[in-house]
């Protein structure tokens, strides 16, 4: 989709490599901007990608972005899953797309992750604590299917979806990082998981010990269910 000349808004840039990657697709010919809500993210960004003269990088609100009929491309990855009023973002992203542009939206369906074998009883524990930590935080665990829906009631035309599973299998040369990411997140979010009562530390550290056995010895297979949604703006 992305050609040169074209003015493309990246919703949820984080540090910005997808972005960059937009830009110099564009050309010089071309404009994006990234936006994120994280001042710290967006340093880096700024940062990271300082020589690209055709990128630029802003502070703002997925759910009240202040631009309007600007851009060809308007486009977010695994941003939505964060947000408790996906649609208003969504709503948002459209006013900024010119008529004819384009929403191009990739996200998770987190319910739909699949191990094989079966992952140990701990890790499922925690990952069934993880999705009801999310549900009652207003986060969508099945964004990626649910985006259709709301593309069609904001009135978008001409909808697909694409599967877009981030798959992998023991042999791949980057199984290890891949399948690994679990450990980093029960970390990460343990305190999180224990002060709203979804877990314990213990539970929580178990939990971890048992999946980085199990991951280096047994699991063969992981899939993390992504959809990608386009929608053209009437």
């Amino acid at each position: 989709m992305l050609q040169p000349g074209l003015n493309v808004l990246d919703v949820g840039c984080g540090t910005g490599s997808i972005t960059a990657g937009i830009a110099r697709a564009v050309g010089p010919a071309g404009q994006v901007i990234g936006i994120d809500r994280d001042e710290s993210l967006l340093d880096i960004a700024r940062n990271e990608h300082a020589t690209i003269s055709n990128l630029r990088f802003q502070a703002g609100d997925a759910t009240c972005l202040p631009h309007r009929g600007q851009f060809d491309i308007v486009t977010s990855a695994r941003c939505l899953q964060w947000i408790a009023q996906p649609e208003r973002a969504v709503a948002s992203m459209t006013q900024a797309a010119k008529p004819g542009g384009l929403l191009v939206i990739l996200d998770y369906n987190h319910a739909g992750s699949e191990w094989q074998p079966e992952p140990p009883p701990e890790f499922k524990q925690f990952y069934s604590a993880l999705l009801a930590w999310r549900e009652a935080n207003g986060w969508d665990n099945d964004m990626g299917d649910h985006l259709p829906e709301i593309f069609q009631r904001l009135g978008l035309v001409e909808i697909e979806t694409h599967v877009q599973d981030e798959t992998t299998e023991r042999g791949d040369p980057d199984f290890a990082e891949r399948t690994g990411i679990w450990s980093e997140v029960i970390e990460s979010l343990s305190k999180q998981l224990i002060e709203a009562g979804y877990s314990t530390q213990s539970q929580l550290e178990k939990a971890r010990e048992c999946y980085q056995r199990w991951a280096e010895i047994e699991l063969m297979h992981q899939t993390l269910a992504l959809r990608a949604v386009t929608g053209k703006v009437p």
